[in-house]
């Protein structure tokens, strides 16, 4: 993530990746509307329910408010990476290709309730550490067992498990993957307020 975050040119790959992946989900939403679902759709291209949307969103800004209280209580907050500010971008572009890839394809469908819910935790479980807080490689691979570290990782793993409970809940009639795509970019465009808030974003 860290070439990521200084490289223009692939901050710029990842949202043209992110907007083509969008175009294919809007195409076979569409189709979907009109009573031609495809049977080779990408997972979850129903049409967008905004009720769902905007529960999405506050419930992701309410995980993100008590992250931003926890550090303050834990005393970590001085801890946060910086940002660079186009890097903000890519958070959003993420909020589409990282849905995708967890939300659509890393789950278990059709195989019963059990399977399902435990499919979202185990997945949400890795979800939470492929973001790597437990490690840093700046200067040589070192573990970081911190609080920051475990306190950042458990909320990704509640973000995670939001976005499957959007995605799968009984709220959600059609299973679309759209109100989990706009709450995690919602997610990411707060984490990148509170860093600009606190100082932590680079112009």
């Amino acid at each position: 993530m860290q070439a990521l975050n200084e490289n223009p040119l692939m901050i710029l790959l990842y949202v043209g990746i992110a907007a083509y992946v969008l175009f294919m989900y809007w195409g076979d939403s569409k189709a979907a509307r009109m009573g031609q679902a495809s049977p080779k759709a990408m997972p979850g291209a129903q049409p967008l329910d905004w009720n769902v949307s905007l529960i999405g969103v506050i419930g992701a800004w309410i995980i993100l408010a008590n992250e931003t209280a926890g550090e303050l209580v834990f005393g970590v907050s001085q801890e946060q990476s910086d940002m660079i500010w186009y890097y903000v971008f890519a958070t959003l572009a993420a909020g589409v290709v990282e849905e995708v890839i967890f939300r659509g394809f890393l789950v278990i469908e059709n195989k019963g309730r059990a399977a399902l819910i435990a499919s979202c935790v185990g997945f949400s479980l890795i979800f939470a550490l492929i973001h790597g807080h437990f490690w840093d490689t700046e200067e040589g691979f070192q573990w970081t067992f911190t609080v920051k570290a475990w306190f950042t990782t458990g909320i990704l793993f509640i973000n995670s498990l939001w976005f499957y409970a959007l995605r799968f809940g009984p709220w959600n009639k059609n299973r679309s993957i759209f109100p989990s795509m706009i709450a995690h970019a919602a997610s990411n465009f707060g984490v990148f307020a509170v860093k600009l808030w606190q100082g932590h974003v680079i112009f």
